[in-house]
């Protein structure tokens, strides 16, 4: 899931985060300045907020059974696809992102953790890419094996950004994982945009397109990407509610997205205890209150 022109830079500040924020009924008030995050070279780390949702990655059987879920889906569709296909038809083909869709970075947000760091760290990030420490995601090489032996070609469509060897690193990706159509007719990758919009349009010119695979509803079409505010963004989603399941297919990524600009109102608000409030609100919209 690519979001910005480099991949989408503020690391998941989630309800753990409103979580260290907030008080049991009836207990002492803490100052505004103890709710600072504790990180950095003198702090424990034990308050970075990205420990429940990085601990959910690592941990969680949930977490791998929803990838598994997502591919038997997606497979189902390419095996009807196949059955129905005529002489004559458009080739099938199969579209999906790659970053915490098909590749699991799951190291880089321990080691981020490690490091006492809370958000997205571009420098570390562009160090981890060539390191070729990539993991492919549970359910990822089999499904995309059965597309490939049953000739349903498969289009890689990314957003990245490392510089001149961009394209080399994420291609050694694929290569690495041993996925298929690892080549430059099935690779794209956008170093200036995350507008994955008219390379999907391109595709879909010469292929019929069974499923989409992506982490962000910005990895299916562009609308998605709108900075819409929380409500405008569900809003937007539910006009496509036929389509989730069917055309897109969609994983779990707690760590970043679209969700949490929408949120915010851009993409890498800074650490701050005013925008851990924001995220203390956006986490108890709905709430029971003590009479």
């Amino acid at each position: 899931m690519k979001i910005t022109s480099r991949r989408f830079r503020l690391a998941a500040v989630l309800t753990a985060m409103a979580l260290g924020l907030c008080m049991p009924v009836g207990a002492q008030t803490v100052p505004a300045a103890a709710t600072a995050n504790t990180t950095g070279p003198s702090g424990s780390g034990v308050n970075n907020a990205l420990l429940y949702a990085v601990a959910w990655k690592q941990t969680a059987a949930e977490y791998r059974a929803l990838y598994y879920q997502g591919f038997n889906v997606a497979r189902m569709h390419v095996e009807l696809a196949l059955a129905k296909r005529k002489p004559g038809d458009k080739p099938l083909a199969v579209v999906t992102d790659m970053d915490d869709t098909i590749l699991h970075p799951l190291n880089y947000w321990g080691h981020l953790i490690n490091e006492n760091k809370d958000y997205f760290d571009d420098p570390v990030w562009d160090e981890w890419i060539p390191a070729n420490k990539v993991t492919a995601s549970p359910g990822s090489q089999e499904f995309l094996k059965f597309c490939a032996d049953n000739g349903v070609e498969v289009f890689y469509v990314t957003s990245r950004d490392q510089g001149e060897k961009t394209y080399d690193y994420a291609m050694g990706h694929l290569k690495h994982l041993g996925f298929p159509y690892a080549d430059t007719k099935h690779l794209t990758v956008l170093r200036d945009t995350s507008n994955k919009e008219k390379r999907q349009d391109e595709i879909m010119k010469d292929f019929n397109v069974v499923v989409f695979l992506g982490d962000n509803l910005n990895d299916f079409r562009r609308k998605y990407y709108i900075k819409s505010n929380v409500d405008e963004r569900i809003k937007m989603m539910e006009t496509d509610r036929e389509k989730y399941g069917r055309n897109y297919i969609i994983f779990p990524n707690p760590t970043d997205g679209h969700w949490l600009a929408a949120i915010y109102g851009e993409s890498e608000p800074p650490p701050t205890n005013a925008n851990r409030e924001i995220m203390k609100k956006a986490a108890t919209r709905s709430a029971w209150k003590v009479n």
